[in-house]
């Protein structure tokens, strides 16, 4: 077995300060932010900048990274680090800017053009070296080998999954993350979720996955719904998810994901809606279709939520972590349908097409085929 995690891992409270060590050994002259306008306006990327500055590390910003990011994003901050003349990339943000700099990373060290490497390890060349400063606990995006793209043209996203994109070094401090809104916190926190059952579910799953992913889960359960309440003020439940999200995150980057996010990538492709949201939406009701054939999986599940599974079937275990999923995304308040999100004639055929072309798709434990996914698609209509 073969287990991917990045070399340098920072986190917990205040360890962005420690970043400057890591950055400084990598021995790079100037980096490659990227970012978006909000977290440039708040002052989160003048913190990192900052640390830079006390470095004498220089630095060129680019934070036009769309909520989705696209093809566009990708090719125009491509075009700027080039110019500039940059020789590592720092990304700051949620999952958005940490697959948009991948991207650019992997452009700079291998050519040709993001749709060239859809799929898996599709890449000759290490790409540049990343330092990855999440904001959010909830995409992982900052420590695992995967990445997505939205492209505009087919209106799909690109999973690129590449052991080649993996970052130098990640830092995961909650203090970045006291002044997120709620409906983002839980929205993400639910995506976390999602990669957390996906990756106890899912065919690539072991023992050190299972390990990572299920108090992954636990963690989850006990400390969302405070983040998403009082996530101004109270430092424990984002510390405490940001060690979630870190778990999930090599746990899902090695055992793989699955049907959940092979249609929630679809919808957000195709209506551009967040990525957490449609996880949190599909994820009861794939879970519920996947437990039909492999009930066995949500024992464990069952068991770290609160349920004394002891004696009890594998139906009783398997409802108990649907109700459970259930009742914590209604407590956090994420909507129920598309028409809640704006969508209110989805084309059920396109979408079930193309999440069984999805790269996700390989790692569900059950088949399903495009009836099937018609018809979980039509449960959140």
């Amino acid at each position: 077995m073969i287990y991917y995690v990045p070399p340098v891992n920072l986190l917990g409270k205040g360890c962005l300060a420690e970043a400057k060590t890591p950055i400084k050994a990598l021995g790079k002259k100037k980096a490659f932010v990227v970012s978006d306008k909000f977290l440039t306006s708040n002052g989160t990327v003048d913190k990192v900048t900052a640390l830079l500055d006390e470095i004498g590390i220089d630095h060129v910003l680019y934070n036009d990274v769309k909520p989705n990011p696209t093809v566009t994003n990708v090719n125009q901050g491509l075009a700027v680090l080039k110019a500039e003349s940059c020789d590592f990339v720092i990304t700051i943000g949620g999952g958005s800017p940490q697959d948009c700099g991948k991207a650019i990373s992997i452009l700079a060290t291998n050519g040709g053009q993001t749709a060239d490497y859809e799929g898996v390890n599709k890449t000759k060349n290490k790409c540049l070296p990343i330092v990855a400063i999440t904001t959010t606990a909830g995409t992982s995006a900052e420590v695992t080998i995967n990445y997505v793209i939205t492209d505009e043209t087919r209106h799909v996203k690109m999973i690129m999954v590449d052991t080649n994109s993996l970052a130098a070094i990640t830092v995961n401090d909650p203090e970045l993350m006291m002044g997120k809104p709620g409906p983002l916190t839980a929205a993400t926190g639910m995506d976390a979720l999602t990669h957390a059952i996906e990756a106890v579910v899912a065919n690539g799953a072991n023992d050190v996955t299972d390990a990572t992913a299920l108090y992954a889960i636990k963690e989850i359960f006990d400390y969302l719904p405070a983040a998403v309440a009082n996530g101004a003020t109270d430092v424990e439940a984002r510390e405490q998810m940001c060690y979630a999200c870190f778990l999930n995150g090599i746990a899902f980057s090695n055992a793989g994901l699955g049907n959940v996010h092979a249609m929630a990538h679809q919808l957000g492709g195709l209506y551009d809606l967040p990525h957490g949201v449609c996880n949190a939406m599909l994820l009861p009701i794939v879970e519920a279709e996947n437990a039909k054939k492999a009930p066995k999986k949500f024992r464990a599940i069952a068991g770290v939520i609160g349920m004394d599974v002891e004696g009890k079937t594998d139906t009783e275990c398997v409802d108990y972590v649907i109700g459970r999923i259930k009742n914590l995304s209604e407590t956090v308040g994420i909507p129920k349908s598309l028409k809640e999100v704006g969508v209110d004639d989805p084309d059920f055929e396109l979408l079930a097409e193309n999440s069984m072309k999805d790269a996700c798709a390989g790692a569900n434990p059950v088949f399903f085929d495009k009836e099937t996914l018609i018809r979980l698609f039509k449960e959140i209509a």
